[in-house]
């Protein structure tokens, strides 16, 4: 059969490489990973300000590479998915280099040494796309090369990754002085350092533990699981089959809040907080791919009382495609044969982590409860359970502040609402998974027409009752269902 030879033009491909998603964090956690893959026991990250000609470098003492595999390293997709790698290696997709370097700058140089001997080559994408050409350059400019000295400081053999050109540093509007620009520079390298510390939580600790710091400052490891803590509550491990091989699946229930002194709780809490580090962990050779996540479940959404649920997946990295791992290494898919079970698994993490926060909840409300929160009081007495309107919402209150007839109906009919709650019904209609529990106003989101006339009644109510519009905003952002939505309390 006759065919065409259809290359990928250089500058449309440089733009779709560039455009992948990737977050400066999630970029240079692919550059750890090639560092991590050649044995390197040291890895340092440097984040230096210079204005437009900031840069950042990854450098490590990994076992280097030869010229022809410095080449190789350095040639997008060189190598597919289904290239045989070592067992300490975290690649798949052989792009991970050049699109993590290429979403954050204009310049990528690898400079790398086996045994005394280093060898530079340099990605300029402004030559690339000049030239319509994929130019690799052999050596470095001048500065470049001067950077590339002091960064080595005499080794010789390791690698080192230099990004220059930045992307949104090198422009004509950044300046050396420019204070905020460069707060926000080293917030990023804040916000890597605690990245680092999740993803490679597990190479921080124990017998082949690597010394990885970002501007000289050590990552501390972080465990999502506070696997030592004594409060802890692991549930079985669980070995899924997946082929011929197995996938190690262990849930853990944190403990709440009055387990935890106030420095333990707020570290547990994660980079993203607690509502959005609840979930699913899937590790690759101990390397974290994804951080709190349900995995698509149907049904199963963040909310705040799963937050203590969390479940490590250990999944083998020869499984890459059946579940379906991205470029970035930042997404999953899980097997069809699998999902029943990880579902099964969740909802017992769930159930168990809503107890204990249920639990303490009770204890609190006792002492610390807040009358215009919830719209019902749900009580258990002598093994009998009631729902009571509160009469401390502001919505009820004001309802029954007019007087005169108009009150007295208002009143029969609460006392009708409380005594005719369709308990029976619910019991029997409600599934044991919680899915299917009702989302007030249909759940987290922009707030509808009726919830936003809901919300305002109960704003002029507390304004009424004496609080400032600014007050009553605030305690509107706090009283669910109104906390998981947006509106005008929000602005």
């Amino acid at each position: 059969m006759m065919y065409d030879i259809a290359a990928p033009e250089p500058a449309g491909m440089v733009a779709s490489l560039s455009s992948l998603g990737y977050s400066l964090p999630a970029a240079i956690a692919d550059l750890v990973d090639n560092s991590v893959s050649a044995g390197a026991s040291t890895i340092d990250v440097e984040f230096t300000w210079a204005g437009q000609d900031s840069w950042i470098a990854v450098a490590d003492d990994g076992a280097g590479m030869t010229a022809d595999e410095l080449v190789t390293a350095m040639t997008v997709a060189a190598r597919g998915p289904a290239t045989p790698r070592s067992a300490t290696d975290l690649g798949r997709f052989g792009v991970g280099l050049k699109s993590a370097s290429f979403s954050q700058a204009r310049q990528l140089t690898v400079a790398t040494a086996t045994t005394g001997e280093w060898h530079v080559r340099t990605w300029d994408l402004d030559v690339v796309e000049r030239s319509g050409e994929w130019r690799l350059l052999r050596g470095a400019d001048e500065t470049t090369s001067e950077l590339l000295d002091r960064i080595r400081d005499g080794a010789d053999h390791g690698t080192v990754v230099l990004w220059r050109r930045l992307n949104g540093y090198h422009v004509d509007a950044v300046t050396v002085e420019d204070e905020r620009t460069q707060k926000q520079f080293y917030a990023e390298a804040a916000r890597t350092e605690s990245h680092l510390g999740m993803v490679f939580g597990r190479f921080l600790t124990g017998s082949r533990r690597r010394n990885l710091r970002v501007s000289g400052s050590p990552v501390e490891p972080w465990d999502p699981f506070l696997s030592r803590h004594p409060s802890v509550q692991p549930l079985p491990v669980e070995r899924l089959r997946l082929g011929a091989g197995s996938v190690r699946v262990e849930a853990f229930v944190l403990p709440s809040a009055q387990r935890l002194a106030p420095d333990e709780y707020e570290k547990a809490g994660g980079p993203r907080g607690w509502l959005d580090q609840q979930g699913f962990y899937v590790y690759r050779r101990d390397r974290l791919i994804l951080a709190g996540d349900w995995l698509g479940q149907r049904g199963l959404r963040r909310e705040e009382k799963y937050n203590l649920a969390r479940i490590a997946v250990d999944i083998p990295a020869e499984t890459d495609a059946e579940w379906g791992v991205d470029v970035r290494k930042s997404s999953v898919v899980p097997p069809v044969a699998l999902r029943s079970h990880l579902r099964r698994i969740a909802l017992q993490a769930r159930r168990r982590a809503a107890d204990v926060l249920r639990h303490r909840g009770q204890i609190a409300a006792r002492t610390h409860g807040d009358p215009l929160v919830y719209a019902w009081n749900v009580r258990r007495v002598d093994d009998q359970v009631t729902c009571r309107i509160n009469r401390g919402h502001p919505l009820v209150k004001a309802a029954l502040r007019s007087g005169g007839a108009g009150s007295n109906d208002v009143r029969a009919l609460i006392r009708l609402l409380e005594e005719t709650v369709p308990v029976t019904a619910l019991r029997v209609m409600h599934e044991t998974d919680t899915s299917d529990d009702p989302e007030p106003f249909g759940g987290p989101g922009p707030a509808d027409a009726e919830a936003t006339e809901v919300a305002q009644r109960i704003y002029e109510a507390l304004v009424s009752d004496g609080r400032s519009p600014a007050a009553a905003r605030e305690r509107l952002r706090t009283m669910p269902p109104f906390d998981q939505m947006h509106g005008f309390w929000n602005g």
